[in-house]
């Protein structure tokens, strides 16, 4: 993403502002609750009659062919998946699924989302069925824009472990001179070994951030995937970076049979080459590296919005050093016999 959407603040909307939308422009009305968000500002709306939604008003800088990407998708895997617990998108009194409106003298693009009951991955106990079930759910969000195509999504963002060397410059932001010498190693590394290989993969549109809090599962039944959200950073890319995305954030806590085990769920949808397999561990090293770097550059450059930011820098660290610490090759080696398995 430009680097002014991640350094311009959210709009701001007030409760009263948005309750005015959503009864002007979609003829709704009920509790209006504020929801924590990266650069947007987001709405829950609950009716009378329990139906939940999200009002999102895009941040002034996010250009609008990129919020046009993110609508066309939504709707694109309603049409192709429509079982895949993906918001759906809600048109207002026009017709339109988006409208440009000002606030505090800024235009942005105005949108309603249904909301998704389930809670957050991240405040669930990790477990092996459960990895299985997103690993499955993401392969079907893949298999459904693999024949996606939208003219925004092949875009620059910081946000992409494929080009790990954009964060270069904001290394300085890591406090301890030896974090940033391990970082500096790790992208060379990278740039030398990684970023050649990735040229020639197969490539589609991609969610690139399948993070513990834009993963819903089922409260009653946590293994259970019950929602993938925050479409924000789809991106054209080579489809292994999506998967690799994904993976480092289970890394932290040890357990490579979980990740194995997510890995596997996603190839039994989407078969992977053993030239894309190779890559994982990179490609998870490197979104470990975007994690640890971009968010320390935010929390300096947003203090009050700092716990948010940070939510998933410990465990980036923890899965860096963790992967420092497992013997060259050991956990390709382990994937690839996953995808051999798989595959017979």
């Amino acid at each position: 993403m430009p680097a002014d959407v991640l350094t311009t603040a959210a709009p701001a909307v007030s409760l009263v502002e948005a309750a005015a939308v959503l009864r002007g422009h979609f003829g709704l009305e009920g509790r209006i609750d504020a929801l924590s968000s990266e650069r947007d500002r987001n709405f829950r709306l609950r009716t009378g009659e329990g139906r939940g939604y999200v009002l999102k008003f895009a941040n002034p800088a996010e250009p609008a062919a990129v919020t046009a990407l993110q609508t066309a998708l939504l709707r694109h895997v309603e049409a192709v998946d429509p079982g895949l617990p993906l918001p759906r998108m809600v048109p207002g009194l026009d017709g339109c699924d988006e409208r440009r409106l000002v606030f505090g003298g800024e235009a942005m693009v105005v949108r309603l989302l249904t909301y998704l009951d389930g809670v957050p991955l991240s405040s669930t106990a990790p477990g092996k069925a459960q990895a299985r079930a997103i690993g499955l759910g993401l392969g079907r969000l893949d298999r459904a824009l693999a024949d996606f195509e939208h003219p925004a999504a092949h875009r620059a963002l910081l946000w992409d472990a494929g080009h790990v060397d954009r964060v270069r410059p904001r290394v300085d932001h890591l406090a301890d001179a030896a974090d940033r010498a391990f970082i500096h190693e790790l992208i060379d590394a990278f740039e030398t070994h990684t970023a050649p290989r990735l040229a020639g993969l197969r490539a589609q549109v991609i969610h690139n951030d399948l993070n513990p809090h834009n993963v819903l599962v089922d409260s009653a039944d946590p293994a259970r995937l019950a929602g993938i959200i925050d479409v924000g950073d789809a991106l054209a890319a080579p489809l292994v970076v999506d998967l690799g995305t994904a993976l480092a954030y289970r890394m932290g806590t040890g357990d490579l049979d979980e990740i194995c085990a997510f890995a596997a769920g996603f190839n039994e949808i989407m078969a992977l080459s053993p030239a894309e397999v190779a890559l994982l561990p990179d490609l998870m090293r490197a979104r470990m590296i975007l994690t640890v770097v971009i968010t320390a550059w935010r929390a300096a450059l947003e203090p009050g919005n700092r716990d948010y930011i940070l939510r998933n820098n410990s465990r980036a660290w923890r899965g860096l050093r963790e992967m420092a610490a497992i013997a060259p090759g050991m956990l390709a080696d382990r994937l690839h016999g996953v995808m051999e398995r798989g595959t017979r």
